[in-house]
């Protein structure tokens, strides 16, 4: 029997969605957006030039690939919580080790491979999972308010971060950083998470009830598909997913957004301070374009609960399209104000685009096997991830400049958007087989 208690006033799934944008807004802020911060500091007191340092970020980004399928797997054939509570354990004691490296390969191991195991395991797939299992029609709303904390994370954490270097130094800075997430993130998810559908606890996703049913378990689950098909929602196996042609169409555009954010994200403040603008201005200049991506990070969720699955991938490419004008005005003018021009577009296009590639994914393969498929997709779009920051760092170390890699983004961000226009939801499978069935 599912087990059955009162209808708590606020649907425990909401829970989930603000402890899980609290470590996001925490973790991303050091792991995605602290780094541009600390990239300098770091490379300069260890005496590491760009293309090195960048490494640091791509090595993360490389074993999340590999650990993709297998996290996902994890997570849909046990659940989410625990996964993410070491995770979050990983990410402080991660940040901690941070204050007290001395070397290149300290570096790589302790940023690298440990703090990035820990950010993909706590705040990529299984906390999509989580969110995407107990919400459907309200599910962009729930992923938007989780990528609005990730945001955020950019307008206070990342300035918080330089901040801090320019006053106690990158090593306490990191200290911080791991002792916050330690106390604060990992009762949080002990709280806040369940490991299994909401349909297991007397409830539908959304925050709906079976009042005045005594419904067993398998009944209720029931219950909870025939409630998810009214959105054109259809549980696939990852074999199912893999076979069909959107599985790949969306792989080959979430790369290029996977390509284009990490080298800009890691790479923006060095840009800046090379143009000779201090570095607590270029961290606030970087604040402004997450900033602008806060209400495209609430839009897309609100829009991706409204669209059609079949227009659904038109929302996308708008995202899409927004971030290569932005590259490209900066690209024609190459000014000041240029540059607060690229970051105001690019950041709405980033944020519209975030909520959407969790939710059209859901919404295309439903969420039996959704950590499953959203972990095989990384493993695959991992590349390009690891490619790119090395990419721009060897371009400016060869270079002097940024200008030539800024010009590919543009033009694969075009091309990207472009192809979204022609992506449709897949066909049913054959046969829908039970939900425990994720392969």
């Amino acid at each position: 029997m599912p087990k059955k208690s009162k209808k708590p006033k606020i649907f425990f799934g909401w829970w989930t969605v603000f402890a899980g944008g609290l470590l996001a807004l925490w973790g991303h802020g050091f792991h995605a957006y602290g780094i541009s911060a600390l990239f300098k500091p770091i490379a300069t007191e260890l005496g590491f030039n760009r293309t090195l340092t960048s490494v640091a970020a791509s090595i993360g980004r490389l074993e999340g690939g590999f650990e993709g399928p297998l996290a996902g797997w994890i997570t849909d054939k046990f659940g989410p919580k625990w996964i993410v509570f070491i995770g979050a354990a990983v990410i402080g004691v991660s940040l901690v080790l941070m204050s007290v490296i001395q070397s290149l390969w300290h570096f790589y191991i302790v940023w690298g491979l440990l703090l990035g195991t820990g950010v993909n395991i706590a705040l990529a797939i299984p906390l999509d999972t989580a969110i995407s299992n107990w919400f459907v029609k309200k599910r962009g709303t729930a992923l938007s308010i989780k990528w609005l904390f990730s945001g955020l994370s950019g307008v206070l954490v990342m300035p918080l971060i330089a901040w801090l270097i320019t006053t106690i130094g990158w090593r306490k800075a990191c200290l911080t950083g791991g002792i916050v997430m330690l106390i604060v993130g990992l009762p949080l998810v002990l709280l806040c998470f369940r490991s299994r559908r909401p349909e297991y606890y007397g409830m539908l996703p959304d925050g709906g009830t079976a009042e005045g049913e005594d419904l067993d378990e398998e009944a209720m689950i029931k219950r909870g598909i025939e409630y998810a098909a009214e959105t054109s929602e259809i549980e696939f196996t990852i074999r199912q997913a893999i076979v069909t042609l959107p599985f790949w169409l969306l792989i080959a555009v979430h790369a290029v957004h996977g390509l284009v954010a990490p080298a800009i994200n890691i790479h923006c403040i060095p840009f800046l301070t090379d143009r000779g603008i201090d570095q607590t201005v270029a961290a606030g200049m970087m604040a402004v374009m997450i900033a602008a991506s806060i209400p495209g990070r609430l839009f897309g969720g609100y829009i991706a609960d409204r669209l059609s699955t079949k227009r659904l991938p038109w929302s996308m490419a708008f995202a899409y399209f927004c971030q290569s004008i932005g590259i490209h005005v900066f690209l024609m003018f190459n000014s000041v104000i240029s540059i607060y021009a690229w970051f105001i577009l690019y950041g709405i296009g980033m944020g519209m685009a975030l909520p959407i590639n969790t939710a059209i994914r859901a919404r295309f393969f439903g969420r039996k096997a959704l950590g499953t498929v959203i972990g095989t997709s990384m493993m695959l779009i991992t590349p390009v991830g690891v490619v790119a920051p090395i990419y721009a760092g060897w371009m400016y170390d060869t270079t002097g400049s940024y200008q030539t890699a800024f010009i590919v983004f543009t033009v694969l961000l075009y091309i990207s958007a472009a192809l979204l226009l022609f992506l449709h939801p897949p066909k049913p499978p054959e046969e829908i087989t039970d939900i425990r069935k994720i392969t």
